[in-house]
């Protein structure tokens, strides 16, 4: 028998009285629903980042949450229509994968299909892309179980943490993991298609949110995108837990009024629909529909997987899945193009202020002047680093 030592939580709950009303916030596992976990939820003692010992509740989920319909990502030819995706460069924009965007960006120089109209379509975790620009359609590993981490009693932290690409966001009362934007055109080439809910099948063999699913349609409209997603949509509920404690709500509040006072991450204190008056986050209107940064304290190994590839991976290598290029330790949660740390360290510059230069500068379709002069750097020195692209 584990016997747990609850005096974190009591110490916790009287600091409560005396605090601001975000120390009221508390992650509550009787709100998922009752497909989304594998096992009963556990609390469990915990260390926070910043040293804090104190309890989170252990939940395990499975690859899919049983009857969540996914799909679809990439079409088979020009003639259908697949998922969505959020271009960055010219004509940026939230666009459903059909042939207008297709056609599009093959004018801006990204060709995804040949010349019968057949989209190059890869499961990037069992085989590398034989062309420049591929739609990733990655398959499932209905094996994979993901552990998660939740402080019961979430904690302010002394700045917000930002949210780069494919960063830890939380969990949704589902029990599909969120993660923040997923990597780029610009930066790998390829297009790692969600479909019409804003998910898609990490390489890892799971699947996961990149947008607040129950409150995608707003999006949609707001951004003259047609599409359907099959997930219930309400504006108001809340959508689950990020990593760091506090609850995830839709757009609006739970009296249907337009959420005010929120701060740079989303998030401000008010009445839920679950009727605290708490620390919570909003999702907007505009695609990514997710927190741009967390204000609360995460717990440190919050997120592991039994997966052979991918974030939180514990069996990396062991079953022939491809491992996507992952930033060295220490760095951000994020995904970082194989020789782009190294480039910058021969600069001396950060790995994320290289990759933003680079990106802002046409990506694959590099303008290497414009590229230099934001680094400060000599064309020649920078065409010196620059890693070849990934196929």
């Amino acid at each position: 028998m584990t016997v747990i030592n609850r005096t974190p939580v009591y110490l916790a709950m009287a600091t409560c009285l005396l605090a601001p009303s975000y120390a009221l916030a508390h992650s509550d596992t009787a709100y998922f629903t009752d497909t989304a976990f594998t096992e009963a939820p556990q609390i469990v003692d915990c260390t926070l980042e910043d040293g804090t010992e104190t309890q989170c509740h252990e939940i395990k989920v499975g690859y899919l949450p049983e009857g969540l319909e996914i799909g679809p990502f990439c079409p088979a030819t020009l003639d259908e229509a697949g998922g969505i995706w959020e271009w960055t460069g010219e004509n940026a924009g939230l666009y459903r994968i059909d042939r207008d965007y297709l056609t599009m960006m093959d004018e801006l120089g990204y060709t995804f299909y040949d010349e019968d109209g057949n989209v190059h379509v890869v499961d990037n975790a069992t085989e590398q892309p034989t062309v420049d620009h591929a739609c990733i359609n990655v398959s499932a590993d209905e094996s994979v179980e993901i552990t998660i981490l939740l402080p019961v009693y979430p904690v302010m932290s002394d700045e917000p943490t930002s949210l780069g690409t494919v960063v830890k966001v939380g969990v949704a009362l589902d029990g599909v993991p969120i993660f923040s934007d997923a990597p780029s055109i610009q930066a790998t080439g390829h297009m790692p298609a969600l479909d019409t809910c804003g998910g898609h099948i990490d390489p890892g063999g799971w699947y996961h949110w990149h947008a607040t699913s129950t409150d995608v349609q707003t999006v949609f409209e707001n951004e003259d995108v047609i599409a359907d997603c099959t997930v219930t949509q309400d504006a108001t509920a809340q959508f689950g837990y990020a990593f760091d404690g506090f609850a995830m709500f839709g757009s609006l509040e739970a009296d249907g009024s337009t959420p005010e006072g929120l701060d740079q991450c989303g998030g401000h204190v008010g009445i839920t629909a679950t009727g605290e008056e708490v620390y919570h986050y909003h999702a907007s209107d505009e695609f990514p529909n997710l927190p741009s940064c967390l204000n609360g304290v995460q717990a440190v190994d919050n997120f592991t997987t039994t997966a052979t590839a991918g974030v939180g991976a514990q069996n990396a290598g062991a079953g022939g899945r491809n491992e996507p290029p992952r930033p060295t330790d220490g760095g951000p949660d994020g995904m970082m193009p194989p020789g782009f740390e190294e480039a910058a360290a021969t600069l001396g510059v950060t790995a994320d202020t290289f990759m933003q230069a680079v990106e802002d500068a046409g990506g694959r379709d590099l303008d290497v002047a414009a590229a230099a002069h934001a680094l400060g750097v000599s064309e020649d020195e920078l065409r010196a680093v620059l890693p070849q692209p990934p196929r």
